[in-house]
């Protein structure tokens, strides 16, 4: 079977560094934190009081107040950067077979707001269930996916991927997969998350899972670093438009990058601890790399999922030393969460982007907030440490990785 070459020709993001893609390479490329005081709700009684808020974002800029109000800000989020992304592509609506394009969309949590404030709501009343029509429809994360293809009246596959923090990764990595089977032209993919809310803070505190650096919040997500104590959450979105090479190519669209493989495993380990030894995350890169048909020797640059977690860091940098082995030691290595904060199920979107703008502009985003080097850690990998670097990249890796052991690997090879 011959299969076809997917490429990606457009790209759209909304994130605390940036509401657009040029403000988020702006961000990415200058060092800048997004970490700020949680404004959505009162953190008094709260453990982390900060987190990675999208910042101006007015919703009757993109909606008007009827179509907005049927909603949950994830969708909301969605649909404004799938909006960039297409303008970004240049796409001919009006001449595109929509039965040849499809939406498929990740988000690990979806409407966590709607829930629950419709909950709040039911347990301050009399006890009798006056819900919101559109409760439901806001709620469930696979209504994204449906606003789009109703939208630009898009009628090919259309889903949402469920796989925690690995959701958008897993959706780009589905619509990479039909595209190349010849089942799509054009797939709109991406991610999208809302999770700054009661329920979303007050759940990861649960976990033990946040940073309470509440002293300094713009330092808080600090990837490596020896006293890292855990992740900023973040929220926002990313949108990619993969499309089949030669459908590209007639149109005379503009190649941001190829999507040359990817890989897909699981740790069968723990529900929210990765493997310590990241038996998993070694496969799945390896599976990646195979599927792409490259060798270890020609990877540039490996966006980490490297959330700032004491476990998770570790185990990822041990897999990419036994994967790269000496070439490991060339590679640039970063995690731009120092700078977005984990946006959940919507992190391998954003991330995906910022390997295909560190390909196109020739500059590593950062990991910054390193302060303290962590002795587990060896010394002589470069890990981007807090300021940017200019470097020609060819290929880019984005890891991905979610509880209940799910990973994801993506490699964007430069446009020919």
């Amino acid at each position: 079977m011959t299969f076809k070459r997917v490429v990606i020709t457009g790209a759209g993001a909304l994130t605390a560094i940036g509401n657009n893609l040029s403000e988020y390479w702006d961000g990415l490329r200058n060092g800048k934190s997004g970490a700020a005081p949680i404004t959505k709700f009162d953190t008094t009684k709260f453990k982390t009081k900060f987190a990675c808020e999208v910042k101006g974002f007015n919703v009757e800029d993109f909606f008007d107040r009827k179509e907005g109000r049927k909603m949950d800000p994830f969708t909301q989020y969605a649909m404004v950067v799938v909006d960039e992304a297409i303008k970004n592509a240049n796409l001919p609506l009006a001449d595109l077979d929509p039965d040849r394009v499809g939406v498929i969309w990740g988000s690990g949590i979806g409407g966590l707001l709607t829930f629950q404030e419709e909950m709040r709501t039911f347990a301050a009343g009399d006890g009798t269930p006056r819900f919101n029509p559109f409760f439901i429809p806001k709620m469930i994360p696979d209504l994204s996916a449906g606003h789009i293809s109703i939208k630009y009246g898009f009628r090919g596959p259309n889903f949402v991927t469920v796989s925690a923090c690995a959701s958008s990764t897993n959706a780009i990595y589905d619509a990479y997969t039909y595209i190349k089977l010849g089942k799509s032209d054009i797939i709109v993919s991406g991610g999208s998350e809302a999770a700054v809310c009661i329920a979303g803070v007050g759940g990861f505190n649960a976990l033990k899972a946040l940073s309470e650096r509440n002293d300094s919040p713009e330092t808080a997500s600090r990837p490596y670093d020896k006293d890292r104590d855990g992740f900023v959450l973040g929220e926002g979105a990313g949108a990619l438009i993969l499309e089949e090479y030669e459908h590209a190519k007639k149109r005379g669209a503009k190649i941001l990058g190829e999507i040359i493989g990817g890989g897909m495993t699981a740790d069968a380990y723990h529900i929210t601890a990765p493997h310590p030894e990241g038996a998993g995350i070694t496969k799945v890169m390896e599976h990646a790399l195979e599927e792409a048909g490259i060798k270890p020797e020609e990877v540039d640059y490996i966006n980490t999922h490297g959330t700032s977690t004491p476990l998770g860091d570790i185990g990822e940098i041990k897999a990419i030393q036994r994967v790269f082995g000496d070439h490991a030691y060339k590679l640039n290595i970063s995690s731009t969460k120092s700078m977005t904060g984990h946006l959940l199920g919507a992190a391998g979107a954003i991330e995906t982007i910022a390997c295909l703008l560190a390909i196109n502009e020739g500059i590593i985003p950062p990991t910054i907030n390193h302060f303290t080097d962590d002795p587990e850690l060896d010394p002589k990998l470069n890990l981007t440490f807090n300021k940017a670097q200019q470097r020609k990249v060819n290929i880019a890796l984005s890891n991905t990785f979610g509880f209940g052991g799910h990973n994801f690997s993506i490699i964007i090879r430069k446009a020919e």
